[in-house]
């Protein structure tokens, strides 16, 4: 394999919803380039993407899979992304090493929710994108009522560059406005037959010529002229004027495939070859300080690793794309993010599970490496000239979670190292070990998402596991003031142990004036701040602690172990045992002894008066809140609605957004446990959802209850 310079490679990300058909083109996109002899099929379970055992055990892609080919002296680089949400991981990673997106569309259902995703994770990086209509040949097909939908969510930059004569189990021509031609193809697929426009069909073709002329007119001030003097442009005007419209995303290209009978791959591939921007045209990415880095294979060697693969007999395959420079076999380079150094032994252009290996990969390429000592999805191994740290792929929020336990509990070290693996593999697997929860907490982006965790985990690692509902992180917080007394006396034989604290807590809210005075059972009390200290508390909220204490009752020197002692308390609110947050704590008066007074006894009567004090003040009971955008079909927007309101949830606004509606709402963290598994079943698996930690808001009063009587419950079992 030749080597291929900056300004010969093209990335490029295939999208598009579950069953849209992107592994099959993958097949024909391979099959066409000669990489592979023959095509395979998902049923056969052949195929160069989704060959891992859980991809093939479930009929889906889990992993992207990255896979080359060239065509007319240019060097494709395809990420094949999966299709479920749950997977999103791979679209937003290749999405962020790619210089193009392409988007299938079954032509079965047209865009679905799934390709409403990948659009806006297109709008967000301002990625081009090129829409493929695929499974032409169902007899649900039906082209024009699905071009009127695209037009209607995409709006008039959605620009036709082919269009089918018929659709069916009969399709097997389409007329292609860009060529002016009309293609057609045997029943075996591969090589069109190239012919010119049946009369009955240029009038047609003509209509679509003239708004794909001005459309791609509108992207360049000459190309413009030019159409007004003329009304026509060149073929190479044509393709120039998309080319700068696809960087601006100002038109978005629709052209027709048949993928699973290889029609129509040929004269995509043609086009993403002779027309998709390179990746010099491209916005240049930045580095962590901020700089522009060049995609230049003359200067300073860069070379960032996008994606961690686990493979039998291999172990870890790490590819990466070369931000500058130039990678070759034995390049001595130094890990920017853990300080390692590392050399590379060999490098490959990917093939799916196949590599091949190359002498050299240039700025813009993408590639693969194994064996390495130290690299993790997310380092950067520079040369000795730079030192280069990027991070510019940013996944979402999770969206459903489960508490992990392995069956054997002997199995729980090795479970640990496992899921720390394998979320090389897949950043949006999130592993928390909640110290407060006693849990450890997988989270990710969907219950069909974790079910693969659990298979993978159980076939490949043979750990047997099992998934229960994660515990809430409730929060105590109390509502009035409260004053409490304690002295801790202790006197057994030698130096004996006293302490005695008095304070004041009461409700902390952000910009509160510090306090003058109180006044309890008619008796008041003056307050003169010797010190303030407000603590940012790990778990969320604060407490802000005052020394009140005049006359020396006690000593400034105590003051450190009195707040330990109240912080210690907090870790375990008297209601459900719940990290306490928002309260302000004074100490107003307290004894010590010029003998036995001690840090540790100051510290253990500040617990008490705390606890005393925190459970006449009014405690209460706070739960997470999320924000919740669901998008969804208008047709289904009465269920959502009623489901949403059976959980708790507010409605906050709805509006419409390309052809779906958004729903915003505020939701408890308790009832978002089985929303994903609920709104696909009420949707038929057409919508989706996003979630974003809001604030802790107070729980009825009947939950609390509730809540309050479990807790106890939980403690008189252990007792």
């Amino acid at each position: 394999m030749r080597v291929y310079q900056t300004n010969e490679i093209k990335n490029i990300a295939l999208l598009g919803s579950a069953g849209s058909g992107k592994t099959t083109l993958a097949e024909s996109m391979l099959f066409e380039a000669g990489v592979i002899k023959r095509r395979g099929s998902i049923e056969a379970k052949n195929t160069v993407s989704d060959y891992f055992p859980v991809e093939q055990e479930y009929g889906y892609s889990v992993f992207s899979t990255v896979f080359h080919v060239e065509w007319n002296g240019k060097k494709l680089n395809v990420i094949d992304c999966p299709g479920s949400d749950d997977f999103v991981g791979g679209a937003i990673t290749a999405l962020n090493v790619t210089d193009q997106a392409v988007i299938l569309i079954n032509g079965q259902y047209g865009p679905e929710v799934g390709t409403q995703n990948n659009f806006r994770y297109t709008e967000k990086l301002h990625k081009p994108v090129i829409f493929l209509v695929n499974q032409l040949d169902s007899d649900k097909c039906d082209f024009d009522t699905l071009i009127t939908n695209m037009k209607e969510i995409y709006g008039s930059k959605c620009v036709q560059i082919q269009y089918p004569i018929q659709t069916g189990p009969g399709f097997n021509s389409l007329i292609d406005v860009l060529l002016m031609k009309k293609y057609s193809w045997k029943p075996e697929g591969g090589a069109p037959i190239i012919e010119e426009i049946p009369e009955e069909e240029k009038e047609k073709a003509m209509e679509l010529h003239k708004i794909l002329v001005e459309a791609a007119a509108e992207n360049d001030e000459t190309l413009m002229e030019k159409f007004f003097e003329e009304e026509s442009l060149s073929e190479d005007e044509l393709r120039e004027g998309i080319r700068k419209g696809l960087v601006t995303r100002s038109i978005f290209p629709v052209f027709c495939v048949c993928a699973g009978k290889d029609m129509g791959v040929r004269r995509l591939m043609e086009f993403l070859g002779n027309v998709v921007p390179f990746v010099s045209e491209m916005p240049k990415i930045h580095n962590t300080r901020g700089e522009e880095v060049e995609p230049d294979q003359n200067g300073s060697e860069s070379v960032y690793f996008f994606k961690t693969g686990m493979e039998p007999h291999i172990g870890e395959v790490s590819y990466f794309k070369v931000m500058s420079g130039c990678i070759k076999p034995g390049d001595d380079l130094s890990n920017a993010d853990r300080g390692s150094k590392e050399r590379i032994s060999q490098i490959y252009a990917c093939a799916g599970s196949n590599r091949i290996p190359v002498d050299q990969l240039n700025a813009g390429d993408i590639g693969c490496t194994v064996k390495l000592k130290d690299v993790k999805t997310g380092n950067t191994l520079n040369d000795k000239t730079v030192d280069q740290k990027f991070d510019f792929i940013k996944y979402p929020n999770s969206k459903y979670s489960r508490a992990i336990k392995a069956v054997n509990e002997g199995e729980t070290e090795k479970l640990m190292a496992s899921l720390i693996k394998m979320r090389q593999e897949d950043p949006t697997w999130v592993v928390e070990q909640s110290k407060e929860l006693h849990q450890t907490i997988i989270h990710g982006q969907g219950e069909f998402h974790l079910r693969t965790l659990k298979w993978r985990l159980e076939n490949n690692e043979k750990i047997m596991v099992k998934f229960e509902e994660p515990k809430i992180p409730y929060r105590e917080t109390i509502t009035k003031t409260a004053r409490a007394d304690y002295r801790h006396k202790k006197q057994s034989g030698g130096a004996g142990q006293f302490g005695e604290v008095h304070l004041i807590v009461e409700p902390y809210a952000e910009g509160m004036p510090d306090p003058v005075s109180y006044k309890f059972n008619g008796q008041e009390f003056k307050m003169n701040i010797k010190g303030r200290e407000e603590v940012d508390l790990e778990w969320g909220g604060k407490l802000v602690f005052i020394n009140s204490v005049v006359g020396g009752a006690i000593d400034t020197r105590f003051m450190p172990a009195i707040l330990k002692g109240i912080m210690e308390r907090m870790e375990s609110g008297p209601l459900t045992g719940s990290y306490a947050r928002d309260v302000r704590v004074i100490v107003y008066d307290g004894k010590m002894h010029p003998v036995d007074s001690n840090e540790l006894s100051f510290m253990l009567a500040a617990r008490h008066a705390f606890a005393d004090a925190f459970k006449v003040a009014g405690p209460k009971i706070l739960e997470p809140i999320y924000d919740l955008e669901v998008y969804v079909p208008a047709d289904y927007m009465g269920d959502v609605m009623s489901d949403l309101q059976g959980r708790r949830a507010m409605i906050m606004g709805m509006d419409s957004e390309a052809g779906y509606q958004k729903l915003s709402a505020k939701i408890p963290l308790k009832e978002l446990s089985n929303y994903s598994i609920s709104l696909s079943s009420l949707t038929g698996g057409r919508a989706s959802f996003t979630t974003k930690f809001a604030s802790y808001e107070l729980v009825p009063n009947d939950i609390q209850n509730k809540l309050i009587a479990e807790h106890e419950a939980e403690l008189s079992e252990e007792d």
